[in-house]
């Protein structure tokens, strides 16, 4: 392992913040820390934006060609930060040179573009891994231990959403977001917790809604009716037309020997059910080591503290020299599982996954 590993960051909007944050704190939050990085080099579309990033980072560069930082050998970490219509080239070429790599979600834009990193993994040897942060919640970490170890018995069915508001105003500016449709943009967090927890998908059938047709963009909503490859069956929900919700992440699972259910808004409880009665198992920030007990286990959670746990999660990988995970193999199915949802809604259809 390197004593210190560079860490560039090709696009520096809001996502690349929360990344950059989890740089900032995981000093904090892990003693030891996973590995020592520091960010320098800032990558964006405008000198000025990237000269912005840099000073705010106190980073050595700024640049605006990708290909400085996918192609530079003294980087060793890429965060690929962009809309997802613009991961694809640089994904690859930070394949091509052998970089760790940090991806924020969905991998690409379509399944094409997905197949192209498929055939690229079979000669990529660094670690890369996705961010799928929901999974890094030391509720949905309980949630997980207790699905394998057999707490629900036969699963059953299941509900689970992915709840914002933002578009709900028709006059709501039409950003990528937007253009880019909910399925993209929510979709891969709701339909990878279900598959984390329950396994792969069978088929599925999805409706989707445009709210303002005036406006443009792609679906503002999405609904599907799923079947597992384990014989469950639930309902799956994303939404940005959803008055009233901010950021709810929520899932309900019924087993033959019990339930558990959870939100997001409150992700500092998970709930189970087993013999006649509901649990609340304080959760809190109870990570196990080392994770340092900062700033306690009893001290409400945040959305960040999820990011954070997801991101040293990548690094613990990269310095024990083992694929991530979850892994562009996850972007991918996860690719594939949305593009079966657009067939669907398209075709009216069930779609075998």
């Amino acid at each position: 392992m390197k004593d210190n590993y560079n860490v560039g960051f090709i696009g520096f909007g809001m996502i690349a913040k929360v990344h950059a944050y989890g740089y900032v704190n995981l000093p904090l939050y892990y003693n030891p820390v996973p590995l020592r990085a520091r960010i320098t080099h800032i990558c964006t579309s405008r000198p000025e934006t990237a000269e912005a990033g840099r000073a705010l980072l106190g980073a050595s560069h700024a640049v605006t060609d990708y290909r400085q930082i996918t192609e530079n050998p003294a980087v060793d970490i890429v965060h690929i930060c962009t809309p997802n219509d613009q991961h694809k080239d640089a994904l690859l070429s930070a394949m091509r040179h052998e970089k760790h790599i940090y991806c924020d979600k969905p991998l690409v834009a379509t399944m094409a573009e997905a197949e192209e990193i498929r055939a690229a993994l079979k000669e990529y040897r660094g670690t890369a891994q996705m961010t799928l942060q929901n999974r890094f919640f030391p509720a949905t970490l309980r949630a997980k231990q207790m699905v394998d170890e057999g707490f629900l018995g036969q699963v059953l069915e299941f509900r689970a959403a992915y709840l914002h508001a933002g578009s709900a105003d028709p006059n709501a500016p039409l950003k990528w977001k937007l253009q880019a449709g909910v399925i993209a943009d929510l979709g891969p967090h709701v339909f990878d917790i279900v598959q984390h927890l329950l396994g792969d998908f069978a088929e599925l059938q999805a409706l989707t809604h445009l709210a303002y047709p005036q406006r443009g963009g792609a679906e503002d909503s999405v609904m599907a009716l799923v079947r597992m490859q384990s014989g469950a069956v639930g309902n799956i929900e994303a939404t940005k037309i959803a008055t009233g919700a901010e950021d709810e992440l929520r899932f309900e699972i019924h087993g033959s020997q019990g339930a558990l259910r959870f939100n997001g808004m409150d992700a500092h409880h998970l709930e189970a059910y087993r013999d006649g009665g509901w649990t609340r198992f304080d959760t809190g920030q109870r990570y196990a080591a080392p994770a340092a007990g900062f700033p306690g286990p009893k001290f409400s959670i945040g959305w960040l503290r999820g990011h954070a746990a997801c991101l040293a999660n990548f690094l613990q990988a990269v310095a024990a020299v083992q694929p991530g995970n979850p892994g562009l193999d996850q972007g991918i199915y996860l690719q594939h599982v949305l593009d079966c949802a657009s067939q669907s809604a398209q075709s009216r259809q069930w779609v075998t996954v």
